[in-house]
């Protein structure tokens, strides 16, 4: 088709975080005690381009792409910062989101707590606000926008109508985003939102391999989960496991573009290939073997803490391959609590195969598995859930002392309504009681301890990262004295 389709992102997304994921929640803070200019250029630095086009994107722009140049498009992304020329002649603009408003968990309890926009949220309103995408949505540019974070345009229709945004799509989008683009294309109507309903997910072979590289070379593995959180939208989808020559055609496209590290994305990578709550040894180990003979190190998006316990010996091997080439390895974990009754409310199958009884004891266990192995896991708890009682949040605090000897970051997040809670009430610092601060104070605590050693493992390698190293300890010892001035006493 003649007519172009050019996609992007917001700035925070539009970053490599200087090749380290952790530091990409640093796009939930909002601006504060470190000018904003500098605050950019230690989490989310922009991403490298020639002649706008940039070296890699975010992976759900990147399938996108893929799906309409498979389906005949003329597709460019570009950045943000170079939009200008681009969509003068664009037909659609379609965006890329992940928390637009920040809504999410992480960036709306840094937002409650400090009483600013997180710099995510004011990154995706500059987007709009650029003078060529007004006089380009002025002329007639159709403005589809999707992503994980599509939800928050539900909760903001002002901003929806002020920026004509034409078209939402909600869902994995594969199968019908050629439908929607090619109706804007030829400036048919558009529905205002398409929810992609679960007999529209696709199948594995209907889902395109990326043609050019993602950030920091990550790969899907896999979409879905079965653990059925009630907190949790993902568990929503059904599971699939992709063959691994499909991950390693991907691979192969992100080590061509010079990304020479790969993150293996599924919410449980230790489940990978198994029809159950139990790793599959085999398939899981040559993965691991077969991207490793590719490149030059592997982490993780994230995994369960009760498919580390099931398989200790799995993990060890697994370990021990990852950290032939490389010293430590990352991953994204739900803690979520410390109470056994609170995790049969809302995710009995959170420990399984153990039984939710014994969820504390599974995360002690797998924690101290992760700390051994140099698998260092940021971590995510769950304040304010629905049925959330004084006993749950103090059983909490004392599963984080029995971690303080494993290495880790430790993160409360206000509850948010999603998947099978999507209909209940929000979670507000206004509701936080004594015991909800003693929580987060022992959160802080826990991250005291261990950030400046997490620091040291992630800028050791290269003159680069031996530079900057100082400016991340600075930045951590204005925050602590900062915390203290707020009158926070928070102690190792």
């Amino acid at each position: 088709m003649e007519d172009s389709v050019v996609l992007t992102a917001d700035s925070t997304l539009m970053s490599d975080y200087r090749r380290n994921e952790f530091l990409g929640f640093g796009t939930c803070a909002p601006s504060n005690f470190v000018p904003d200019f500098m605050f950019r250029r230690l989490f989310f630095p922009p991403i490298k381009t020639e002649d706008g086009i940039p070296a890699s994107a975010p992976y759900g722009l990147r399938k996108i792409e893929a799906q309409l140049v498979k389906e005949g498009f003329n597709v460019l992304t570009v950045t943000p910062d170079h939009l200008g020329s681009f969509v003068q002649k664009a037909k659609v603009l379609g965006i890329h989101v992940m928390d637009p408003f920040g809504l999410g968990p992480a960036s709306s309890t840094l937002a409650s707590i400090l009483k600013r926009e997180p710099f995510l949220a004011r990154y995706f309103r500059h987007l709009f606000e650029l003078p060529e995408v007004r006089q380009a949505e002025k002329r007639g540019m159709k403005i589809i926008v999707g992503g994980p974070g599509v939800w928050q345009l539900k909760y903001r229709p002002n901003f929806v109508e002020k920026y004509g945004i034409d078209c939402v799509i909600e869902g994995e989008a594969e199968k019908v985003v050629g439908r929607v683009f090619r109706a804007a294309v030829n400036d048919e109507p558009l529905p205002a939102s398409y929810e992609v309903g679960i007999e529209e997910s696709p199948r594995v072979e209907e889902i395109p391999d990326i043609v050019n590289a993602s950030v920091n070379g990550l790969v899907e593995i896999g979409r879905g989960c079965c653990r059925g959180c009630k907190f949790c939208s993902v568990t929503l989808r059904p599971l699939r496991w992709f063959p691994i020559e499909k991950i390693l055609g991907e691979v192969d496209v992100n080590l061509k573009a010079g990304n020479r590290g790969v993150i293996l994305h599924e919410d449980d990578v230790m489940l990978y290939g198994s029809k159950t709550t139990v790793p599959d040894d085999e398939k899981l180990l040559k993965l691991h073997e077969m991207v490793l003979q590719k490149c030059d190190g592997v982490t993780w998006s994230h995994c369960s803490l009760a498919a580390v316990a099931a398989k200790p010996r799995l993990f060890a091997q697994v370990a021990e391959l990852v950290r032939q080439k490389q010293r430590w390895w990352g991953v994204e974990i739900g803690l979520e609590t410390g109470s056994a009754e609170l995790a049969k409310k809302i995710m009995p199958a959170k420990a399984h195969p153990f039984k939710p009884e014994e969820w504390p004891e599974v995360a002690r266990t797998a924690m101290g598995l992760m700390h051994d192995n140099m698998l260092v896991p940021a971590c995510t708890l769950i304040v304010g859930v629905p049925e959330e009682t004084e006993d749950d949040l103090l059983k909490t605090m004392e599963l984080i002392d029995d971690l303080k000897g494993c290495r880790s970051l430790i993160v409360p997040l206000f509850f948010v309504p999603m998947g099978r809670l999507k209909d209940e009430d929000w979670f507000k610092n206004t509701e936080m009681t004594k015991t909800h601060e003693e929580l987060m104070i022992k959160c802080l605590e826990h991250d005291y301890r261990w950030v400046d050693d997490l620091i040291g493992i992630s800028f050791s390698e290269g003159w680069k990262a031996n530079a900057i190293r100082p400016f991340y300890r600075l930045f951590v010892m204005i925050a602590k004295y900062k915390i203290r001035q707020a009158g926070i006493n928070a102690e190792i």
